[in-house]
């Protein structure tokens, strides 16, 4: 199977940070929430400093250095905190929107949430330009003077932005409209957009493991002690600074003006959004048949409702006139072809019906639960070696018929989380030794919650369940990717020496009793 060379760079990365800070803490797997993280640390941060922070012309400057000096210990460790976190979260943002590019999460169903996230860079960046330029110090002069160039070349001003600081008009209500902007205007903006963002997106979390947060907060605490955020001289718009200390993360395009004429920069700008927000449909994907509710055969739990990544099914009253009371009802534009719901069916027990078809409240029109059972009888039956090992796995992760030979057939599925757990326990019944489901990479499913519902759902954690008195001991859980496959080997080789012992002790067990 052919790797994009994007995604074969994320998956290497992803495997460094899994070696560095294990599975559960990987902060790959945790971008979206760890943004949100450090919000909360430069919002608690950001109010503490407004306290003693005086906005005027001759009180900004003096105010941040009595924070960052005088008070080293308490303001100036806050300014810093707020300084590198919203540095950090300029990077957890550009990391997520690699991450999902790469593994071509942006495009078909996916590209609302795409569209609606670009914006929110520079919703962000934005903001810490504003942040600057209340520190009203030569960074912050450098940053006002380029923002009004960058204004100024729009048709809706005619040089006024600029005439501000060339002819000395600037006032104490300059920090007005700045505090305004900086401390409401832009957050209520941006909270707005987050929550576009994740609209179409359920079971949505923003707490990142608690270990992460912790080690996330401690590191920025520890680079705030080492190296304090300080500032430039205090501005002084009768001259031009000498030496500016740029940071990249925010202050990027500014340089571009000294080269460029401020519409060019506007170009380069709005171009590279346009470019960004429009890849869905420059590079698209068509997403498969989307899943269709059998009123005959749906009881209206709404198990499917819940776990559901994308927010595409709905509880309604009854209208067919059933003795059920509710229905469930899929929103096409919604539905991510993911098969979730059909594996979370009650009615998708393939000992339902042992002869006949099997019928499911929801289903995937192109590999419907009743096609899977059949695949898994034949796929045994087509086994040779002396052990029959079935390997259920998604079309996202490791291609599972690269696992083939004489004791182990893989079946492809669209994602784990469409396997029914009594499926597993049917093949195992009708003569398969041992069974392994792979999915995606643990905690990085490609449909959000796939790999970890079946987890839960082998647990007994989450219905429909893997019953008790299934043979736990035969059936292996493991999430790979491409790369992953010597791994998976591994444990393949594991299990089936498990196995080997299993089927001796059984049959020690059966000559005793006769």
């Amino acid at each position: 199977m052919i790797i994009n060379p994007l995604k074969r760079v994320y998956l290497a990365l992803e495997s460094w940070f899994n070696i560095s800070f294990g599975t559960e803490w990987n902060p790959l797997y945790h971008l979206g929430t760890l943004s949100f993280f450090l919000f909360w640390i430069i919002l608690v941060s950001g109010i503490y400093l407004f306290i003693p922070f005086h906005g005027s012309l001759d009180g900004a400057h003096a105010s941040v250095e009595y924070m960052t000096h005088d008070q080293w210990y308490a303001a100036g460790v806050m300014r810093s905190l707020h300084r590198y976190a919203s540095d950090a979260v300029i990077i957890t943002i550009l990391l997520h929107l690699f991450k999902e590019f790469a593994s071509g999460r942006y495009r078909g169903f996916r590209w609302f949430s795409w569209v609606t996230g670009i914006p929110n860079l520079w919703r962000v960046v934005t903001l810490g330009i504003t942040g600057y330029w209340l520190v009203w110090d030569e960074l912050a002069q450098y940053v006002a003077v380029g923002s009004a160039q960058l204004m100024d070349a729009l048709p809706m001003f005619s040089g006024a932005m600029t005439r501000n600081f060339v002819s000395g008009g600037m006032t104490d209500r300059f920090f007005i409209l700045i505090e305004f902007l900086h401390l409401l205007g832009q957050p209520m903006l941006l909270l707005f957009m987050l929550w576009l963002h994740v609209k179409r997106l359920s079971n949505v979390n923003i707490n990142p493991p608690r270990g992460l947060a912790a080690g996330t907060f401690l590191a920025l605490l520890a680079l705030s002690l080492y190296a304090p955020a300080v500032s430039h001289a205090p501005a002084n718009l009768g001259m031009v600074p000498r030496e500016i200390h740029i940071d990249w993360f925010y202050l990027n395009v500014y340089p571009l003006l000294e080269y460029w004429p401020a519409g060019r920069v506007w170009i380069l700008t709005i171009s590279v959004t346009l470019l960004l927000m429009m890849l869905p449909w420059l590079l698209p994907k068509k997403d498969g048949p989307k899943a269709v509710v059998d009123l005959d055969h749906c009881n209206g739990c709404g198990l499917c409702f819940e776990d559901c990544p994308f927010d595409a099914i709905s509880v309604q009253a009854r209208t067919d006139g059933a003795r059920y009371e509710h229905e469930v009802v899929v929103d096409p534009a919604l539905c991510g072809a993911c098969g979730i719901c059909a594996g979370s069916c009650p009615a998708s027990n393939p000992f339902r019906t042992p002869r006949g078809e099997l019928k499911t409240g929801i289903d995937m029109p192109q590999l419907p639960v009743d096609e899977m059972r059949r695949l898994t009888r034949e796929t045994i039956d087509a086994i040779t070696g002396d052990l029959k090992l079935i390997v259920f796995g998604c079309e996202h992760g490791l291609n599972v018929k690269r696992l083939d030979c004489d004791d182990t057939r893989g079946i492809k599925i669209i994602c784990s989380g469409m396997l029914p757990p009594t499926l597993v326990e049917y093949a195992l019944k009708y003569g398969a030794d041992g069974v392994m489901v792979t999915g995606c990479r643990h905690n990085d499913c490609y449909f959000r919650f796939g790999n970890r519902w079946t987890k839960m759902r082998f647990d007994g954690e989450r219905k429909p369940s893997l019953r008790g008195r299934a043979e736990h001991d035969r059936i292996r859980l493991h999430g790979a990717a491409e790369p992953d496959k010597r791994e998976i080997d591994q444990d393949l080789d594991e299990l089936r020496q498990q196995l080997r012992a299993l089927n001796q002790a059984a049959e020690i067990a059966t000559v005793e009793t006769d």
